[in-house]
C-alpha cells in the first residue's frame, strides 16, 4: 500500500533578509520566476513518476516569501502537482506570506488558484519592534492582510516572535491579549533565537534569561484564547495545521526546491530526500524512529507508541518521570506542561 504523502515547496526569495533569519533565502528584487517555476515543475514531474503518483493530503508553500510569487506561477506549479499526484478532495494548500507583498486582488488570485490556508508573518503588533526585527511592513499592513484573508473565508494563521531584548512577562501577556482581540483560530509564537551568521547573531544583544523565557512561555498558555497543540503552535479545535501535524507524526513528505528536504518511503525502506537533487540516502529504522520521537514529542498529544517506536524508547525513563511524561489514552507518550520546558533534555533520555 502506497502511503499518503505531503508536499513542501520551497520559495527562496525575499524582499530583504530579516535581522534574525537563518533560513535558506535570498533577498532578490526581481527573481526569474519562469526559471524558478520550470525547475520546480521538473522536480514535481520526477517525484510523481518515481513514487507512482501517490495520494497527497497537504501542500505547503514555504520560504522565503512565497507570496512574492506572481499568482500565475503559483497556479502553474499547483497544476503540475495535481497532474503528477492524487490530491485529496479536501487537500490543505498553505501559502506563507508577508504583509506588504500581497494585496486584496493578489490574494483573490491565489485563492482562486487553490490556496485554502494563509500563514501571515506578522511577528509583532508594535511598529517599533517590527523595525528592530528588520521587517519591511507595519502593523497596519499586517492587519489589512488579515482582514482580507478573513473576508476570503480561508483558514488563517499568523506568526509572532517573543523574547526580544527587554521583553518582560507583562509584555507577552499584553501581546497575547492583543492577539485575542484579532480573533485568530491559529497562530504560532516563536521565541527569538540568535542564530550564527545573522545580523542579530553578530550583535551583543541583552536577551532575557532562561528563567524569564520560561515565565513568558507559561504566560502564553495562561493568556492566549487558543490551545497549545505543539511547542510553538496554538489553535482552536479543528484548526490545527494538518501539514505540520502529518509531518510531526511521521507521515512521508516530499521537499521540492533548493533548501527543501523530505522523508519518502519506497516499500518498507525510508529515504532522506533533498529538493533540487535526485540523489537520496537510505535511513535505517532506528534513525527514522528517533526522528519521529523528536518531531512527535513536539506535539502536546505526543508520539505514537507503535512497534517502531517501542524498539528505541526507554520506557523506564518514561514511567519513572510522571511529572515530565505521561501515557495518553490513545497510546501516545506526551510531555506534561512542565516537561515541555525541558523537552530537549527529555528526548535525549527517551531513547536507547
Amino acid at each position: 500500500m502506497i502511503p499518503e504523502y505531503n508536499i513542501y515547496v520551497h520559495v527562496p526569495f525575499c524582499s530583504s533578509k530579516c535581522n534574525y533569519c537563518a533560513f535558506f533565502s535570498h533577498a532578490c528584487a526581481n527573481p526569474d520566476w519562469d526559471q524558478y517555476a520550470n525547475g520546480i515543475i521538473s522536480e514535481i514531474n520526477y517525484w510523481g513518476k518515481k513514487l507512482c503518483a501517490p495520494d497527497v493530503a497537504t501542500v505547503f508553500f514555504g520560504g522565503g516569501t512565497p507570496s512574492l510569487m506572481p499568482p500565475q506561477f503559483f497556479d502553474k506549479i499547483l497544476t503540475a502537482i495535481r497532474k503528477n499526484f492524487n490530491l485529496d478532495q479536501n487537500c490543505e494548500v498553505t501559502l506563507e506570506s508577508n504583509p506588504g507583498t500581497i494585496n486584496h486582488d493578489r490574494l483573490v488570485d491565489f485563492c482562486n488558484a487553490g490556496v485554502t490556508r494563509l500563514s501571515v508573518g506578522v511577528q509583532s503588533l508594535s511598529d517599533e519592534k517590527l523595525k528592530f526585527l528588520g521587517r519591511r511592513h507595519t502593523v497596519k499592513d499586517a492587519m489589512n492582510l488579515i482582514s482580507d484573508a478573513i473576508k476570503q473565508n480561508i483558514r488563517l494563521s499568523a506568526d509572532f516572535i517573543y523574547g526580544m531584548p527587554h521583553d518582560t512577562t507583562d509584555d507577552i501577556i499584553k501581546m497575547c491579549q492583543d492577539i485575542n482581540s484579532i480573533g485568530l483560530r491559529h497562530c504560532s509564537l516563536y521565541e527569538l533565537t540568535l542564530e550564527p551568521n545573522t545580523v542579530f547573531g553578530k550583535m551583543n544583544l541583552d536577551m532575557p534569561s532562561n528563567t524569564e523565557m520560561a515565565d513568558m512561555y507559561m504566560a502564553i498558555d495562561d493568556t492566549l484564547d487558543l490551545q497549545r497543540y505543539e511547542v510553538s503552535n496554538y489553535a482552536a479545535p479543528g484548526f490545527e495545521c494538518a501539514h505540520n501535524q502529518n509531518v510531526w507524526d511521521g507521515a512521508p513528505y516530499i521537499g521540492i526546491g533548493r533548501g527543501a528536504a523530505g522523508r519518502i518511503k519506497i516499500g518498507n525502506q525510508w529515504y532522506e530526500q533533498m529538493g533540487n537533487n535526485e540523489v537520496f540516502a537510505k535511513i535505517d529504522s532506528k534513525t527514522r524512529a528517533i526522528e519521529r520521537i523528536i518531531t512527535g514529542m513536539r506535539q502536546v498529544r505526543g508520539v505514537k507508541l507503535d512497534p517502531g517506536i517501542q524498539k528505541v524508547i526507554n520506557m523506564d525513563f518514561v514511567t519513572s518521570n510522571p511529572e515530565l511524561l505521561n501515557m495518553t489514552t490513545d497510546n501516545r507518550i506526551a510531555a506534561t506542561k512542565q516537561g515541555m520546558l525541558i523537552l530537549d533534555d527529555i528526548i535525549l533520555n527517551m531513547t536507547r
